[in-house]
């Protein structure tokens, strides 16, 4: 998980040939390093054929998710552990180095109340054992904190922090997003160094979701903070082009965040390799 990689939502949700196919030759004509597939439905997902287009192209990926709401973790352990025993099967099919995301919830998950301690022991446990079945299979697992209108359980890195030390598994690490962090922290550098220890991934997102560089993301406090703590893990940009409605849904977007995907590749990557490479990121 290094160097500048992208979301497969900029051109595809379905992980089906075409999707695949086209995200990929999308991801490679940008430049970029590697691609994070949305492992939404692990199920009907060809590892085989993906494997098969991302060795082509000469392409690492990373893996991402949310739980579907009858595996939420906090309810239901058993049936999460289930589901991501199954998503770490395909992500190793697939050639991935990772599985990250809201892979301790769902994206949507409220209660209406802080998290229970009920729920966090439901969730450390569904991720204890899902972080050990990485493990055996040689993978990376990563958790998200998202913004509070998408889940009330993990919310800010120092909380994904708590629950990364609470399980101790040392190949898990902290995957943190800069729109959550625009809403959550105080200061997104603050959350950065927060997480600095077990930080190695990370969305390079707009503060609507939508081009870099257009919004209200501090970015320059984003990389100098990162630059500062020597971060070399993945730097992937994330924009929300095309969305099935029960992601949308969850994500609370109701409108187009930008133009297009060429929109958001022609002036956002541009941006952000810009700043990536003024703070010494890259070269």
């Amino acid at each position: 998980m290094k160097g500048f990689g992208v979301h497969t939502s900029m051109w595809t949700m379905s992980w089906d040939a075409e999707g695949a196919a086209r995200a990929i030759a999308a991801a490679k004509g940008s430049g970029m390093d590697f691609i994070e597939i949305a492992l939404l439905d692990p199920a009907s997902t060809d590892a085989a054929l993906g494997r098969l287009l991302l060795e082509q192209a000469e392409l690492p990926a990373v893996c991402s998710l949310g739980l579907p709401e009858p595996v939420w973790a906090s309810k239901n352990p058993e049936g999460a552990v289930d589901f991501l025993k199954l998503a770490i099967e395909k992500a190793v099919g697939l050639g991935a180095e990772a599985l990250s995301g809201v892979t301790y919830g769902g994206i949507g998950e409220r209660s209406g109340a802080p998290p229970t301690e009920a729920e966090l022991s439901n969730v450390a446990r569904a991720l204890e054992e899902a972080a050990r079945c990485a493990k055996a299979a040689g993978l990376l697992f990563g958790i998200e904190p998202v913004n509070r209108y998408e889940t009330h359980l993990i919310n800010t890195a120092a909380q994904g922090v708590a629950m990364i030390e609470r399980i101790g598994a040392d190949n898990m690490f902290l995957h943190l997003d800069t729109y959550h962090m625009n809403i959550e922290e105080k200061g997104s550098g603050n959350g950065i160094l927060h997480g600095r220890e077990h930080l190695r991934y990370i969305h390079l997102s707009e503060s609507d979701r939508g081009t870099p560089g257009e919004g209200t993301c501090d970015w320059d406090e984003i990389f100098a903070t990162l630059s500062a703590i020597g971060f070399t893990g993945g730097l992937a940009m994330e924009s929300f082009i095309n969305m099935p409605p029960e992601i949308a849904f969850g994500l609370s977007v109701w409108r187009p965040v930008a133009e297009s995907a060429d929109h958001v590749i022609d002036q956002g990557l541009p941006f952000l390799r810009g700043k990536a490479r003024q703070y010494g990121l890259i070269e």
